[in-house]
């Protein structure tokens, strides 16, 4: 991976959890911002991914992209501390209301 081509951004707070949720034959984590959704949508346009990985209140990333996007400024937290802090900025969604 070509590090200088990778964004740096760090105005925001983006969180990542471990790759521990396995489908389609990988596992993924959960990218998630708890400042906007907005700045979410920016910070994965810019590290290119898809947009079908965007799920109401988070991005699903896989595996293979887990360090990349820790080197663009995601922090790594547990799951446990993105969900916790995901409430706390008000921008969760539940299951029951997606």
């Amino acid at each position: 991976m070509d590090h200088e081509r990778v964004p740096r951004m760090t105005c925001m707070a983006l969180l990542i959890d471990p790759p521990m949720w396995p489908a389609h034959g990988t596992t993924w984590s959960h990218l998630v911002s708890d400042t906007s959704i907005a700045e979410l949508r920016r910070f994965a346009t810019e590290l290119g991914l898809p947009s079908r990985s965007f799920d109401i209140d988070h991005y699903d990333v896989p595996e293979a992209r887990y360090d990349e996007v820790v080197a663009a400024g995601a922090s790594r937290v547990s799951a446990h501390e993105l969900t916790r802090r995901l409430i706390a900025s008000g921008l969760r969604v539940r299951a029951r209301d997606r």
